[in-house]
Protein backbone atom coordinates (compact mmCIF):
# COMPACT_ATOMS: atom_id res chain seq x y z
CA UNK A 1 0.00 0.00 0.00
CA UNK A 2 1.30 3.26 -0.78
CA UNK A 3 2.23 5.59 2.25
CA UNK A 4 0.26 8.47 2.77
CA UNK A 5 1.46 11.55 4.64
CA UNK A 6 -0.56 13.55 6.54
CA UNK A 7 0.16 17.13 8.59
CA UNK A 8 -1.05 18.41 11.95
CA UNK A 9 -1.57 22.05 12.47
CA UNK A 10 -1.94 23.28 16.15
CA UNK A 11 -4.57 25.60 17.25
CA UNK A 12 -2.20 28.48 18.13
CA UNK A 13 -2.80 30.95 15.41
CA UNK A 14 -5.77 33.26 15.23
CA UNK A 15 -7.83 32.12 11.96
CA UNK A 16 -7.46 35.26 10.34
CA UNK A 17 -3.58 36.24 11.28
CA UNK A 18 -2.39 32.60 9.53
CA UNK A 19 -4.18 29.93 10.53
CA UNK A 20 -6.79 30.00 7.79
CA UNK A 21 -3.46 29.99 5.29
CA UNK A 22 -1.89 27.14 6.96
CA UNK A 23 -4.56 24.45 6.34
CA UNK A 24 -5.07 26.20 2.62
CA UNK A 25 -1.50 25.74 2.55
CA UNK A 26 -1.66 22.01 3.53
CA UNK A 27 -4.16 21.10 0.79
CA UNK A 28 -1.96 22.89 -1.91
CA UNK A 29 0.81 20.80 -0.41
CA UNK A 30 -1.04 17.56 -1.26
CA UNK A 31 -1.33 16.38 2.25
CA UNK A 32 -3.64 13.46 2.34
CA UNK A 33 -5.24 14.98 5.67
CA UNK A 34 -4.68 17.75 8.13
CA UNK A 35 -5.23 17.17 11.85
CA UNK A 36 -5.30 19.45 15.20
CA UNK A 37 -4.67 18.45 19.22
CA UNK A 38 -8.49 18.27 20.39
CA UNK A 39 -6.78 19.87 23.64
CA UNK A 40 -8.01 22.96 26.34
CA UNK A 41 -4.29 23.54 26.25
CA UNK A 42 -1.25 21.68 26.07
CA UNK A 43 2.21 22.00 27.49
CA UNK A 44 4.55 24.36 26.47
CA UNK A 45 1.66 26.40 24.51
CA UNK A 46 -0.60 26.21 27.82
CA UNK A 47 0.19 29.99 28.79
CA UNK A 48 -0.40 31.25 24.74
CA UNK A 49 -2.73 31.37 22.31
CA UNK A 50 -4.94 27.82 21.86
CA UNK A 51 -8.33 27.63 20.35
CA UNK A 52 -11.23 24.84 20.23
CA UNK A 53 -10.57 22.04 17.85
CA UNK A 54 -13.68 21.39 16.38
CA UNK A 55 -14.66 25.13 15.69
CA UNK A 56 -11.33 25.20 13.78
CA UNK A 57 -11.78 21.84 11.86
CA UNK A 58 -15.22 23.89 10.76
CA UNK A 59 -13.59 26.62 9.73
CA UNK A 60 -11.33 24.75 8.17
CA UNK A 61 -13.80 22.48 6.56
CA UNK A 62 -15.94 25.45 4.82
CA UNK A 63 -11.91 27.06 3.33
CA UNK A 64 -10.93 23.44 1.49
CA UNK A 65 -12.66 21.28 -0.40
CA UNK A 66 -10.69 17.76 -0.95
CA UNK A 67 -8.24 17.18 1.77
CA UNK A 68 -9.45 15.10 5.13
CA UNK A 69 -9.29 16.65 8.24
CA UNK A 70 -9.56 15.41 12.18
CA UNK A 71 -8.43 15.26 15.53
CA UNK A 72 -5.43 13.86 16.62
CA UNK A 73 -6.77 12.47 19.42
CA UNK A 74 -10.04 13.37 20.99
CA UNK A 75 -10.52 12.07 24.46
CA UNK A 76 -13.03 12.10 27.54
CA UNK A 77 -10.78 13.96 29.63
CA UNK A 78 -13.42 17.04 29.35
CA UNK A 79 -16.04 15.55 26.64
CA UNK A 80 -19.32 13.34 26.75
CA UNK A 81 -20.59 11.12 24.06
CA UNK A 82 -23.70 12.58 23.49
CA UNK A 83 -22.57 16.31 22.81
CA UNK A 84 -19.28 14.93 21.16
CA UNK A 85 -21.55 12.92 18.92
CA UNK A 86 -23.69 16.01 17.81
CA UNK A 87 -20.81 18.03 17.17
CA UNK A 88 -19.09 15.54 14.57
CA UNK A 89 -22.14 14.44 12.76
CA UNK A 90 -22.18 18.43 12.04
CA UNK A 91 -18.63 18.46 11.37
CA UNK A 92 -19.21 15.53 8.93
CA UNK A 93 -22.12 17.76 7.54
CA UNK A 94 -20.26 20.80 6.75
CA UNK A 95 -16.98 19.29 5.23
CA UNK A 96 -18.80 16.87 2.82
CA UNK A 97 -17.78 13.81 4.75
CA UNK A 98 -13.92 14.38 5.08
CA UNK A 99 -13.49 14.03 8.70
CA UNK A 100 -12.02 10.98 10.76
CA UNK A 101 -11.63 11.14 14.46
CA UNK A 102 -8.60 10.60 15.90
CA UNK A 103 -9.71 9.41 19.99
CA UNK A 104 -8.08 8.02 22.80
CA UNK A 105 -8.51 7.19 26.21
CA UNK A 106 -6.82 10.53 27.81
CA UNK A 107 -4.08 11.47 29.71
CA UNK A 108 -2.53 13.56 32.93
CA UNK A 109 -2.08 16.58 31.17
CA UNK A 110 -4.03 20.11 31.65
CA UNK A 111 -7.28 18.63 30.59
CA UNK A 112 -7.16 16.13 33.07
CA UNK A 113 -7.39 18.63 35.89
CA UNK A 114 -8.98 21.68 34.48
CA UNK A 115 -12.22 20.97 35.20
CA UNK A 116 -11.68 20.99 38.71
CA UNK A 117 -11.45 17.18 39.59
CA UNK A 118 -8.47 14.60 40.28
CA UNK A 119 -7.37 12.99 37.58
CA UNK A 120 -8.29 9.55 36.59
CA UNK A 121 -6.25 6.70 37.07
CA UNK A 122 -5.29 4.69 34.57
CA UNK A 123 -7.58 1.99 35.45
CA UNK A 124 -10.30 4.47 35.63
CA UNK A 125 -8.97 6.01 31.91
CA UNK A 126 -9.24 2.35 30.53
CA UNK A 127 -12.57 1.77 32.17
CA UNK A 128 -13.98 5.28 30.59
CA UNK A 129 -12.59 5.01 27.50
CA UNK A 130 -14.37 1.02 27.23
CA UNK A 131 -17.70 3.22 27.53
CA UNK A 132 -16.71 5.83 25.61
CA UNK A 133 -16.00 4.28 22.42
CA UNK A 134 -18.77 1.72 21.98
CA UNK A 135 -21.87 4.27 22.91
CA UNK A 136 -20.46 6.81 20.33
CA UNK A 137 -20.21 4.17 17.66
CA UNK A 138 -23.66 3.57 18.44
CA UNK A 139 -24.72 7.49 18.51
CA UNK A 140 -23.13 7.65 15.21
CA UNK A 141 -24.76 5.05 13.46
CA UNK A 142 -28.47 4.70 15.56
CA UNK A 143 -31.64 7.47 15.07
CA UNK A 144 -31.94 7.36 18.96
CA UNK A 145 -30.19 5.79 21.57
CA UNK A 146 -30.72 5.34 24.91
CA UNK A 147 -28.09 3.92 28.07
CA UNK A 148 -27.25 3.48 31.36
CA UNK A 149 -23.57 3.04 31.74
CA UNK A 150 -21.24 3.18 34.75
CA UNK A 151 -19.71 6.76 33.73
CA UNK A 152 -21.88 7.81 30.52
CA UNK A 153 -25.56 7.49 29.74
CA UNK A 154 -27.64 8.44 26.79
CA UNK A 155 -31.16 9.13 27.09
CA UNK A 156 -33.73 9.11 23.85
CA UNK A 157 -30.26 10.64 22.52
CA UNK A 158 -31.40 11.93 18.92
CA UNK A 159 -28.73 12.08 15.77
CA UNK A 160 -30.69 12.68 12.75
CA UNK A 161 -29.82 12.29 9.90
CA UNK A 162 -26.09 10.65 10.88
CA UNK A 163 -23.25 11.23 9.32
CA UNK A 164 -22.61 11.63 5.42
CA UNK A 165 -20.33 8.84 5.64
CA UNK A 166 -21.53 5.70 6.28
CA UNK A 167 -21.91 3.73 8.56
CA UNK A 168 -20.52 6.82 10.03
CA UNK A 169 -17.22 8.74 10.11
CA UNK A 170 -14.23 6.64 10.57
CA UNK A 171 -12.46 6.48 13.99
CA UNK A 172 -8.80 6.36 14.56
CA UNK A 173 -8.00 4.74 17.73
CA UNK A 174 -4.79 5.61 19.69
CA UNK A 175 -4.18 2.85 21.95
CA UNK A 176 -1.03 0.82 22.78
CA UNK A 177 -2.35 -1.51 25.49
CA UNK A 178 -4.79 -4.21 25.30
CA UNK A 179 -7.87 -3.50 26.54
CA UNK A 180 -7.31 -0.01 24.44
CA UNK A 181 -6.00 -2.21 21.33
CA UNK A 182 -9.43 -4.82 21.35
CA UNK A 183 -10.80 -1.57 21.47
CA UNK A 184 -9.25 0.04 17.98
CA UNK A 185 -9.36 -3.60 16.74
CA UNK A 186 -13.55 -3.98 17.22
CA UNK A 187 -14.05 -0.17 16.31
CA UNK A 188 -11.47 1.45 14.53
CA UNK A 189 -10.89 2.21 10.81
CA UNK A 190 -7.52 3.48 11.93
CA UNK A 191 -4.95 2.62 14.43
CA UNK A 192 -3.12 5.31 15.95
CA UNK A 193 0.79 5.59 17.85
CA UNK A 194 2.88 7.75 18.88
CA UNK A 195 5.73 4.99 19.41
CA UNK A 196 6.97 4.24 23.01
CA UNK A 197 7.01 6.80 25.76
CA UNK A 198 9.15 5.16 27.93
CA UNK A 199 12.00 5.32 25.54
CA UNK A 200 11.53 8.64 24.30
CA UNK A 201 14.08 10.20 26.47
CA UNK A 202 17.11 7.87 26.45
CA UNK A 203 15.87 5.27 23.99
CA UNK A 204 17.40 4.72 20.17
CA UNK A 205 15.53 5.01 16.88
CA UNK A 206 16.44 1.22 16.41
CA UNK A 207 14.62 0.49 20.03
CA UNK A 208 11.74 2.86 18.81
CA UNK A 209 10.98 0.74 15.57
CA UNK A 210 11.01 -2.40 17.43
CA UNK A 211 8.83 -1.09 20.28
CA UNK A 212 6.47 -0.42 17.28
CA UNK A 213 6.29 -3.91 15.66
CA UNK A 214 5.54 -5.15 18.86
CA UNK A 215 2.69 -2.80 19.11
CA UNK A 216 1.37 -3.66 15.52
CA UNK A 217 1.72 -7.34 16.52
CA UNK A 218 -0.30 -7.16 19.39
CA UNK A 219 -3.05 -4.81 17.80
CA UNK A 220 -2.80 -8.07 14.85
CA UNK A 221 -3.62 -10.49 17.85
CA UNK A 222 -6.47 -7.87 18.78
CA UNK A 223 -7.89 -8.10 15.89
CA UNK A 224 -7.34 -12.19 14.89
CA UNK A 225 -9.61 -12.40 18.36
CA UNK A 226 -12.64 -11.09 16.77
CA UNK A 227 -11.88 -12.74 13.58
CA UNK A 228 -11.06 -9.19 11.81
CA UNK A 229 -8.15 -9.17 9.53
CA UNK A 230 -5.65 -6.12 10.78
CA UNK A 231 -4.50 -5.74 6.88
CA UNK A 232 -7.89 -3.45 6.98
CA UNK A 233 -7.30 -1.33 9.62
CA UNK A 234 -5.14 2.04 8.96
CA UNK A 235 -2.22 2.66 11.26
CA UNK A 236 -0.82 6.33 12.04
CA UNK A 237 1.99 6.76 13.27
CA UNK A 238 1.94 10.80 14.73
CA UNK A 239 5.55 11.46 14.90
CA UNK A 240 7.61 13.97 17.36
CA UNK A 241 7.40 11.52 19.79
CA UNK A 242 9.95 8.64 18.97
CA UNK A 243 13.66 8.97 20.23
CA UNK A 244 14.33 10.63 16.51
CA UNK A 245 12.44 13.99 17.28
CA UNK A 246 12.50 16.06 14.80
CA UNK A 247 15.43 14.77 13.18
CA UNK A 248 13.11 13.26 10.48
CA UNK A 249 12.14 17.02 9.32
CA UNK A 250 15.73 18.22 9.09
CA UNK A 251 16.42 16.70 5.05
CA UNK A 252 14.37 15.38 2.71
CA UNK A 253 16.34 11.88 2.65
CA UNK A 254 16.38 12.30 6.46
CA UNK A 255 12.52 11.68 6.09
CA UNK A 256 13.02 9.39 3.45
CA UNK A 257 14.58 7.09 5.52
CA UNK A 258 12.96 7.36 9.00
CA UNK A 259 9.40 7.07 6.46
CA UNK A 260 10.71 3.84 4.88
CA UNK A 261 11.61 2.05 7.98
CA UNK A 262 7.90 2.10 9.38
CA UNK A 263 6.60 2.19 6.43
CA UNK A 264 8.14 -1.75 6.42
CA UNK A 265 6.41 -2.05 9.92
CA UNK A 266 3.16 -1.73 8.21
CA UNK A 267 2.72 1.75 8.94
CA UNK A 268 0.33 2.90 6.01
CA UNK A 269 -0.01 7.14 7.14
CA UNK A 270 2.66 8.89 8.85
CA UNK A 271 1.58 12.26 10.22
CA UNK A 272 4.40 15.24 10.77
CA UNK A 273 3.81 18.52 12.56
CA UNK A 274 3.69 22.04 10.65
CA UNK A 275 6.62 23.87 11.84
CA UNK A 276 6.29 26.04 14.81
CA UNK A 277 8.58 28.32 15.70
CA UNK A 278 10.42 28.12 18.92
CA UNK A 279 8.89 25.35 19.94
CA UNK A 280 9.47 21.76 20.05
CA UNK A 281 7.85 21.38 16.76
CA UNK A 282 10.47 23.37 15.15
CA UNK A 283 11.44 23.40 11.48
CA UNK A 284 12.66 24.74 7.99
CA UNK A 285 9.48 25.34 6.34
CA UNK A 286 10.97 25.10 2.86
CA UNK A 287 12.37 21.48 4.17
CA UNK A 288 9.06 20.62 4.97
CA UNK A 289 6.92 21.95 1.89
CA UNK A 290 9.69 19.50 -0.02
CA UNK A 291 9.36 16.33 2.19
CA UNK A 292 5.46 17.01 1.69
CA UNK A 293 5.74 16.95 -1.86
CA UNK A 294 8.62 14.96 -2.83
CA UNK A 295 8.67 12.66 -0.10
CA UNK A 296 5.96 9.65 -0.97
CA UNK A 297 7.11 9.45 -4.67
CA UNK A 298 10.34 7.89 -3.53
CA UNK A 299 8.96 5.66 -1.01
CA UNK A 300 6.71 4.15 -3.99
Amino acid sequence: MTLRLSTVILPVHRWHEGGRDRWLRAEELGFHAAYTYDHLSWRSFRDGPWFGALPTLTAAATATERMRLGTLVTSPNFRHPVTLAKELISLDDISGGRVTLGIGAGGNGFDATVLGREPWTPRERADRFGEFLPLLDRLLTEDAVTLRGTHYSADEARNIPGCVQRPRLPFAVAATGPRGLKLAARHGQAWVTTGDPKIFEEGTPEQSVEAIRGQIERLGKACAEIGRDTAGLDKILLTGFTPDRGRPLGSLDAFVDFAGRHQELGITEIVIHWPIDDSDFAADQAVFEKIATEAVAQLG
